[in-house]
């Protein structure tokens, strides 16, 4: 910042390009206020690498390190409407990436633990996530997320950041009766949105919804990473 520029038009336009952000995203059809409000509490740029941090506002995905990607915004902002959360619901995170998303749940009300496969985005995101005061709502493991542990029990809301073939039996399992699953298939070629929910006898129904752009995911810890 320059010394020069008074902090209060800083401040405006911050709050400038939040609003910018937020309308931007309304633009293209997220009404969820719960969700709205969320992206508002939760700066992005703080969770961007800096040399990409002048993108953050913006409805792009972002390089990681690891080859990884931050998700649009956009994306993510449907992601998180599909998942209906609930105040205080148990959520399930599948690739937690910068930890943005993570966050995100965190300030949605959820009582959050995220498994990601590369140990450095694991340890650059439990950096940020407690940096930003959601520490405490965030369990952040290096873990495989199609084979989570059993001992974690059971969550109302598992998010999947990724494309997969087939919902992983093993995350089905660790779904609540009445709960849901969001994540992405990919069908012919094509990765489309899918919503999984539990019904209390213990069936389930996988509802295919829009085409989204998400990054693949795989199974197992990665060696190198």
């Amino acid at each position: 910042m320059r010394e020069d520029v008074p902090i209060e038009e800083v401040v405006a336009s911050e709050g400038e390009r939040t609003v910018a952000f937020l309308l931007s995203l309304r633009a293209q059809g997220v009404r969820d206020l719960t969700v709205l409000r969320a992206m508002e509490r939760v700066p992005r740029e703080r969770f961007a690498p800096s040399r990409f941090a002048d993108l953050a506002r913006q409805d792009v995905s972002v390089p990681l390190p690891c080859g990884q990607t931050m998700t649009a915004p956009h994306t993510v902002a449907a992601l998180l409407t599909a998942l209906e959360m609930q105040p205080s619901a148990r959520v399930l995170e599948v690739g937690t990436g910068s930890g943005y998303v993570s966050a995100l749940l965190a300030a949605m009300g959820g009582e959050v633990v995220s498994l990601e496969r590369y140990r450095t985005l694991a340890l650059a995101a439990h950096e940020r996530v407690s940096g930003n005061g959601y520490g405490q709502s965030v369990d952040l493991r290096h873990a495989d997320g199609f084979q989570p542990d059993r001992t974690l029990g059971r969550f109302d809301r598992i998010l999947v950041n990724g494309v997969a073939h087939a919902v992983p039996e093993a995350l089905l399992m660790r779904l609540s009766p009445g709960g849901r699953l969001v994540g992405a298939l990919r069908v012919e070629g094509v990765a489309r949105r899918v919503v999984v929910t539990k019904a209390a006898d213990g069936s389930f129904d996988h509802a295919m919804g829009p085409v989204v752009r998400l990054p693949p995911l795989a199974p197992g810890l990665a060696r190198a990473l």
